[in-house]
Order: structure tokens, then sequence, then C-alpha cells
């Protein structure tokens, strides 16, 4: 009951700030509509679409929903890519992007589409990792000290790069980023399944293993063998999983939440992509507890990274689209934790190179040549 309530306290505390912000935000749409009005840019005879813009693309919340469904999910199973596949949904499947770019640069409303995709994505990926948090830590599969750690270096992040860009990027400069940032971080992961990098990480595979095996035997006693945190200072956490031994220091984990929620407040994702080598690297934990620890610092640098756009930039969002979105949400986020046990712990980092590469090699030609040398062009 005392649950139910705080939960109630919370979204009655949403609605307020979001009604209290609605006019900036309407006023802020309409002196961007207004200026490409004037331009030449927006008929104003055309029917209204994407957040009520006349001659916006029209987006099917069927599509909406389904999509959403699949970000949930890669979210969920591997911990990343929720931000990036929404972003590719947000800019190319629902057509934003060309419709931005089309508007051209010197347009507020180009900035202002670009900050709208930006926070949308934050949306999805925000509930997914609040699911997925959960969903994992109710598992045994969530390193709740580590998660701390990265989240407190990522609350400064999230507010401060929301503060320093909103309404000065183009679409252009975003998705060049985008890509470029995605590319680079698919090159680090391949290099880390070379036999050289594997070497160095025989604790993660040995936990993996072991994982495995009790998953294939049909008796995974998670209460018994999940995390089990055994100490915690200031300089040092230690924590078994499957009978392995892991350890850190809190101090670099904080340090890397603030540098990774910085850039991933900037590209408007959640930065799973750059916290799963984090953790893979750095902390040396396999996958298989990659997904659930980075969801929760991905979780805490979404709330502070939508408030910042919405309530002090004052972008706003179609709210139509991501009410579809978020139901697809929940759905994808639910099933992941449960389909990603029986998938290898090499499966998982295959699937986010090859992910990596596609979308960085995509939107990093297409943000700075121009044009996509991989389809859809």
């Amino acid at each position: 009951m005392r649950h139910k309530k705080l939960l109630l306290l919370t979204l009655f505390a949403v609605a307020v700030l979001l009604l209290s912000t609605q006019s900036a935000m309407a006023d802020a749409l309409a002196d961007a509509v207004a200026q490409a009005t004037e331009a030449g840019k927006i008929n104003p005879a055309e029917a209204a679409g994407y957040m009520g813009i006349p001659g916006a693309p029209q987006i099917s919340m069927v599509v909406a929903l389904l999509w959403a469904v699949w970000v949930g999910w890669i979210f969920s199973t591997v911990g990343a890519f929720g931000g990036i596949m929404a972003g590719v949904g947000h800019i190319t499947v629902f057509g934003l992007g060309n419709y931005a770019k089309g508007l051209g640069k010197e347009m507020k409303l180009n900035k202002l589409v670009t900050d709208s995709i930006r926070v949308s994505n934050q949306w999805l990926v925000g509930c997914s990792a609040a699911l997925s948090s959960f969903n994992y830590y109710r598992a045994g599969r969530l390193v709740l000290p580590l998660g701390i750690a990265l989240a407190i270096g990522s609350v400064v992040g999230s507010l401060l790069v929301p503060w320093l860009t909103a309404g000065k990027i183009s679409l252009k400069q975003y998705i060049g980023y985008f890509g470029l940032f995605v590319l680079f971080l698919g090159c680090y992961l391949a290099y880390e399944m070379t036999p050289g990098a594997q070497e160095k990480k025989k604790e993660a595979k040995a936990a993996a293993k072991a994982f495995q095996d009790s998953v294939k035997s049909g008796n995974v006693d998670m209460a018994a063998q999940g995390v089990k945190v055994k100490t915690f200072t200031p300089s040092r956490c230690e924590f078994t999983f499957f009978g392995v031994e892991f350890s850190f220091n809190p101090l670099i984990p904080v340090v890397g939440g603030f540098i990774i929620a910085s850039l991933a407040s900037f590209l408007g994702v959640g930065g799973g992509f750059l916290l799963v080598p984090f953790l893979t690297s750095v902390a040396g934990l396999p996958m298989y507890l990659v997904a659930g620890t980075s969801a929760l610092a991905v979780f805490i640098g979404m709330i502070n990274s939508i408030f910042s756009y919405m309530f002090l930039k004052s972008v706003t969002v179609d709210w139509t689209m991501i009410g579809a979105e978020l139901i697809g949400i929940v759905i994808g986020s639910t099933v992941g934790p449960y389909t990603s046990k029986y998938l290898p712990d090499k499966a998982l980092k295959l699937l986010f190179i090859v992910l990596a590469f596609y979308v960085g090699l995509r939107y990093t030609t297409q943000g700075f040549l121009g044009y996509s040398i991989l389809p859809p062009y």
C-alpha cells in the first residue's frame, strides 16, 4: 500500500511539473513554427503532423509501439542500444531526420525538432532502464554499489550538458557525432573479443560459464549464487557472482559515470553503449551482470537529463507518440531479462558489435558526408 501511495505521489508531482511548463514549451514551438512559416518552409494549410506542426511527418502509433518493443528488448538484453535504436526510429523510421534537415540549419524549428528527438529517445530509455533495473535486481544480476557509484557521477553530467547545448545543435551535427561515437565503441568492443583482451578477463569468463552451466542444468539458485556484496568502503568494493569474486574502486565509476552521462546527454541517448565497454573492460564484469548494472546508472542519468531539457530549456515532445512508445517499452523491457539468460555471453557481445558497426557507419557518413553508405540510404 505504501509503495502504491509513493508511486501515485511521484506521478502527481511529474504531472504538476509538466503542466507548469506547458506554456513555455508551447511558446517556444509557436515561435519556431512562425519563423519557418514566414521563411516559406511551412505551409499552414497542410495537415498537422509531428507535434502538431503543419506538413510534419505523420507517425503511425502502431509502428511507434512496435519499434518501442524492439528498443525495450535490446536495451534490457544487453544493457545498451536502447537510446541508439530509439534514435534510429525517430530519425529514420519516422522520418524526423529528413524533415528537420529540410528546414535548414538556420531555422529554430530544426534545432527544436533535434532537441525533441534527443528527449524522446531518453523517455524511452528511462522507462526501459527503470523496469530493467528492478527485474535484474530481483534476479540477483545487478551490482547495486557499482550502479550507484556510476549514477552519482552521472547526475552532474546529465544536468550540465543540456544546459550548455539545448537549442544549439543542428540535426546534421547531431547525426554525425551520434554515428561517430557508436562506431568508435564498435571498434573497441571488437578489440575486446580478441584472444589477447580475453586473456585478461578470466574472472568474467569463469562467472559467465558458471551461470550458463546452471541455466542449462535447470538448477539456477539466484538467491544463493547471485550478486552478493562482501565489503564496501570508499576505496574498495568486493562482491561475488556464482562463486567468482570481483572488486573495484568506487571512485573510478563515479568519474566514469560523469564522463559517460555527459556524452550520453549530448547525444540524446541513455549511455548504455558507453557503460557496456566500461563495465566489461574497467570493472571486468560478465555480460550477465552488465545489463542490470548499466540500466540503474542509465535510469538516474535519464531522470536528470529529461528534467534539464524539458523543465530548464522548455524542450517539448509529441506526447501521443511518447505514450504509444512507452507501452511498447514496457512489453520489450519485461521480456528482455527473461530471454537474455538463454543467450551465450559471447553472443550478447557480438550482437552489440554488429549493431554498433551498422548504426555507427550509417550515421557517421550521413552526418559528415551528407549520405549513408548503408541502407536505408
